[in-house]
């Protein structure tokens, strides 16, 4: 059984390997962890450790091969695929690396696409200081090629803050940023976990980002070897080393 200590995502004793015999490699070794709701949590390690394939599986986009995942107290392991999206939906938001922006849409029915997929009202005071934080007021009406890459991202962060989901998993979500743009779609991140109570749960590579969050989880080799409270980017970088980052 999970734990019963309040967790926005639990995962118990998750694996997940690819592969057949001689080729098959476990990505997730039995992994164990749960990310408080209004945490804002950096997972981190080495190539290969099996970060994005934990974020995946949290979020349901991958399944497991054995273990739970919980999201809200919900156990959505074995959970049909319709059911899924009905509760990605209406509890979390994704930012990617891949945009995954719809080409035909601008970028303002971009933002607020999942919420008229919901048949929700957009909250126009939410919507309007996300717009200016991330200065997308003059590129609205743009359509994804019309953008640069960083904006975008922009565009994805914005989709992804606007519903106020539970969780949000963002997967490098300032790779594509310039480092002024990028220090404020982190410390976007961090205001709405420390104001707005949302969960959010990143991967990256860059120990400046992680230091935003309020705790690094560390992976290798498929399994949680660690973690850090309160992180610095030198704490951070110390932490990769001894991993062999």
């Amino acid at each position: 059984m999970l734990t019963t200590e309040p967790a926005a995502v639990a995962a118990q004793n998750i694996t997940k390997t690819f592969g057949t015999d001689d080729t098959k490699v476990a990505a997730l070794d039995e992994v164990s962890v749960t990310f408080r709701p209004g945490e804002f949590t950096a997972i981190m390690g080495p190539s290969g450790s099996g970060k994005s394939t934990l974020m995946h599986c949290l979020a349901g986009l991958d399944t497991v091969d054995a273990g739970q995942v919980a999201v809200n107290s919900t156990v959505i392991t074995g959970m049909s695929d319709n059911d899924l999206t009905k509760l990605r939906r209406s509890h979390i938001g994704f930012i990617f690396q891949a945009f995954n922006l719809v080409p035909t849409l601008n970028a303002k029915d971009n933002i607020v696409l999942p919420l008229d997929l919901a048949g929700a009202k957009v909250d126009q005071d939410w919507f309007d200081q996300i717009i200016a934080t991330l200065g997308l007021a003059d590129r609205l009406t743009h359509k994804p090629h019309q953008l640069s890459g960083g904006q975008q991202q922009r565009v994805a962060v914005a989709r992804a803050l606007l519903t106020r989901p539970a969780v949000v998993f963002a997967d490098e979500p300032t790779g594509a940023l310039d480092s002024n743009t990028g220090a404020e779609v982190l410390a976007l991140l961090s205001r709405s976990a420390r104001e707005m109570g949302q969960t959010i749960i990143m991967v990256t590579h860059d120990p400046h980002a992680a230091s935003y969050a309020d705790r690094v989880v560390l992976l290798k080799d498929g399994g949680v070897l660690g973690h850090l409270e309160d992180p610095t980017a030198d704490a951070v970088l110390a932490a990769l080393a001894e991993l062999g980052e």
